[in-house]
C-alpha cells in the first residue's frame, strides 16, 4: 500500500500539468478578499530535491519541468510561453530557486501556501509514515502558524470534515497514488460525499491516463456526478507519448511508464478554459515525446 513514492516522480509532465492548473486556479479564488480553505487529500512530502536520490534515479524531471525550462528561446519551441505557463516556472522555478537552475521542486502542499494570504486556510492530509513526517518537518520550517494543518489521516476518510469551511469558499484537490485500484472509486466515492456537504466549492482531481479500466471511467464517472448535481466541469489531459509496451532488442519487454494525465475539475474558474486552450498546445509542441503526444479539453 505504501510501496509509492512522489519524489521519484517530482517535476514530471503529470506535475506540469497539476501544478499549472492548481496555480492558475488559485490565482483566479483568491482573486475575492474571503476567506479560502485549500484542502489536499494526499499531499506527499511537500517539497523535493531534484538534484537528490529519487528524482534522480527517475530523470522524469528531465522530460518535465526541466525540458519546459530549457525550452525558452530553443529553435521550435514557443516564441513566448502562455500565461499560464509562465506564471507556473515563476513559481516552482523562479520564487522556490532564487539562486537559479531548478534543484527545488515544490509540490501542491508548498505552491499552495506560498500563494495563499493570511487569512486563508490549508489542511494537508498524507497517510504514508515516511512522508508524513517529513512533510510535518518541511512545514515547520515555514512557522505557519495555524494557517496550515498537517493531517496524518486517510484524505479519502475524513477530509470532508471540513467543509463547508467558515468563509463557504473552499478548493479540494484529490491527488492520489492509484497505486490501488480501489482509489478511482474512492475518488468517485468523495467527491460525491463533497458535493453534498458543499455543492458550490472548487474540486480539482488529478488523474492518470493509462490502459486500465479504472482509469478510462473515472473522468466519464466524474462528468456524470458533475451533470447531475448541476455544476459545470472541465477535463483537461495531456499525453505525451505512447502506452505501448516496447520490446528492445534483445527481447526484453520495456514499460513506457506515465504516457498521460489529466485533471478534472467541478466548479471550475471561468476563465480557466481559455488559459488552458493556449496553454495545453504548447505543453505538447515542448514535452511530446513522440508522434503520439497530443491534448484534450472539454467542458460542461
Amino acid at each position: 500500500m505504501f510501496s509509492y513514492r512522489h519524489a521519484f516522480h517530482a517535476g514530471n509532465h503529470a506535475d506540469v500539468l497539476k501544478h499549472t492548473v492548481l496555480i492558475a486556479t488559485l490565482d483566479y479564488l483568491l482573486e475575492k478578499d474571503t476567506a479560502l480553505t485549500v484542502v489536499d487529500t494526499h499531499a506527499g512530502a511537500g517539497l523535493y530535491r531534484l538534484d537528490g536520490d529519487y528524482a534522480g534515479t527517475s530523470g522524469e524531471a528531465t522530460q518535465g519541468v526541466m525540458r519546459l525550462l530549457a525550452s525558452k528561446g530553443s529553435p521550435g519551441a514557443p516564441a513566448e510561453l502562455a500565461a499560464p505557463l509562465a506564471r507556473y516556472l515563476e513559481i516552482v522555478v523562479g520564487d522556490f530557486n532564487p539562486k537559479g537552475g531548478a534543484r527545488i521542486y515544490p509540490g501542491s502542499p508548498f505552491i499552495t501556501q506560498h500563494l495563499l494570504r493570511e487569512q486563508d486556510r490549508l489542511k494537508l492530509y498524507e497517510l504514508h509514515p515516511t512522508d508524513s513526517r517529513t512533510l510535518s518537518a518541511n512545514i515547520a520550517q515555514l512557522d505557519a502558524g495555524r494557517q496550515i494543518a498537517v493531517l496524518r489521516e486517510d484524505g479519502f476518510g475524513s477530509a470532508t470534515k471540513f467543509l463547508p469551511p467558515p468563509s463557504r469558499r473552499a478548493l479540494v484537490l484529490c491527488d492520489p497514488s492509484y497505486e490501488l485500484k480501489s482509489d478511482y472509486a474512492r475518488v468517485q466515492g468523495f467527491i460525491t460525499e463533497a458535493l453534498k456537504r458543499f455543492a458550490t466549492g472548487t474540486y480539482a482531481v488529478w488523474y492518470p491516463i493509462i490502459p486500465r479500466p479504472e482509469a478510462h471511467d473515472l473522468p466519464r464517472r466524474l462528468k456524470t456526478l458533475a451533470t447531475k448535481a448541476g455544476k459545470p466541469w472541465l477535463n483537461a489531459g495531456l499525453t505525451v507519448k505512447s502506452s505501448k509496451i516496447m520490446t528492445t532488442p534483445s527481447g526484453e519487454a520495456k514499460r513506457p511508464g506515465l504516457p498521460a494525465s489529466g485533471m478534472f475539475l467541478i466548479n471550475p474558474p471561468f476563465t480557466l478554459k481559455a488559459q488552458l486552450a493556449e496553454a495545453l498546445p504548447q505543453l505538447v509542441a515542448v514535452l511530446g515525446q513522440d508522434r503520439n503526444a497530443a491534448f484534450s479539453l472539454e467542458n460542461g
